[in-house]
């Protein structure tokens, strides 16, 4: 079959399916999960070798074993400390100071999510707005800097040019070892920020150096950034609450 032909066939009815080769056979089917890791590290922290192949009948069973292990970690998570953020953010906010978000990955992602939940889904009429910015979102910033300067500087030299004192850094990191995000919090506090970290494993070289610390009770990196992102919702819709209360008072 030419290329002629092929364009003809698909422009005649776009809808249809066209074997290319009809004498080959396709046969699509479910197919069970088979992926292994071994030993990849996690800046610092190794997994463990581990098979994620499900014993499970069918992916429906596979799938209702991974939600029940995460709500055994959501069940162990302290959620005093996201009601003690909640609070945090909330003063950073009635001082008029600026909230900053970054991490990496999975964690840079939920700090750009974070950043626009605040930013569209907390405004309320003549009341000031929450300033939020995501560190994740300027591109080419991030991209000159690792390349000029290193990877570990993307998020501290941005601090440095944009937090003053009394605003408030946000980092996110499943490992609590990501070099950038250590150095972001240390800069930080050198700045006079004060500083919330959302963590895992054992809350890794980013503890230290937090104000307040969540520390996912997990090794597994999916349940990890499951809770974070349930803790990031929850501190949304408290502070959106208060804005809605505040302006109604």
């Amino acid at each position: 079959m030419t290329a002629r032909t092929i364009r003809s066939s698909l422009s005649a009815n776009p809808l249809k399916p066209t074997l290319l080769n009809p004498c080959a056979d396709c046969v699509v089917g479910p197919q069970p999960p088979s992926y292994t890791f071994k030993g990849y590290p996690v800046r610092g922290v190794f997994l463990k070798e581990m098979n994620s192949t499900s014993i499970a009948p069918g992916a429906t069973v596979a799938a209702r074993e991974y939600f029940a292990s995460l709500q055994e970690v959501l069940a162990r998570l302290d959620i005093s400390v996201i009601d003690r953020m909640t609070e945090a953010i909330w003063e950073n906010y009635e001082n008029g100071r600026t909230l900053y978000v970054f991490g990496n990955g999975g964690s840079a992602a939920l700090a750009s999510h974070f950043a626009c939940d605040i930013g569209k889904g907390t405004v309320a009429p003549q009341r000031k707005r929450l300033r939020t910015v995501a560190l994740t979102d300027n591109v080419p910033l991030m991209t000159a800097l690792a390349n000029d300067l290193a990877y570990k500087d993307i998020f501290s030299e941005q601090l440095a040019g944009l937090a003053e004192k009394n605003d408030m850094a946000f980092a996110i990191s499943g490992s609590g070892n990501s070099p950038n995000v250590v150095q972001g919090l240390e800069v930080a506090r050198k700045i006079g920020l004060r500083t919330l970290v959302l963590t895992g494993f054992a809350g890794g070289l980013v503890k230290s150096l937090a104000d307040l610390c969540l520390i996912v009770p997990s090794d597994d990196m999916q349940h990890i950034e499951d809770a974070h992102l349930c803790a990031t919702h929850a501190i949304f819709r408290a502070v959106r609450q208060r804005m809605t209360q505040t302006h109604a008072g």
